[in-house]
């Protein structure tokens, strides 16, 4: 499985976040990661209305964590960005393969899956979030 950008950029936007105190701005996040603010925006815009985030405008406002950071598990952003991360189509769909009725590499790749997320799941934000110290040092 290979993660889309957005995913990407989610992950990334929610790590910056947990690794400091205060609220940010998406021109930070996009500066830090070298990627584009538009991109950044969307991507927030998503986080917040998944309610890992929260957006708050004008003076002094930005966009903060709206969960503690070890409440967050990967897994749970991972599925909600990606949506169907099923390795094969037989895996959740009938009738669109030949030998489907009889064939043992859909339990195998099955379990794959479940494997994958539950160890997604046990994995916070908290655990890969950088250190301040880390994203002072690649923001120079």
């Amino acid at each position: 499985m290979q993660l889309t950008t957005q995913t990407d950029y989610a992950l990334r936007t929610l790590m910056y976040l947990a690794s400091r105190s205060g609220r940010a701005k998406v021109a930070e996040v996009a500066d830090l990661f070298g990627i584009s603010s538009h991109h950044v925006a969307k991507v927030v815009n998503l986080l917040s209305r998944y309610g890992y985030i929260r957006s708050v405008r004008g003076l002094g406002g930005g966009i903060e964590l709206a969960k503690k950071a070890n409440e967050i598990p990967l897994g749970e952003v991972v599925e909600r960005f990606e949506g169907n991360m099923h390795l094969l189509d037989c895996i959740n769909t009938e009738n669109v393969c030949a030998i489907q009725s009889f064939c043992k590499l859909k339990g195998v790749l099955a379990e794959a899956e479940r494997v994958q997320l539950d160890y997604l799941n046990s994995v916070t934000l908290a655990d890969v979030a950088p250190t301040p110290r880390q994203l002072n040092r690649i923001g120079q």
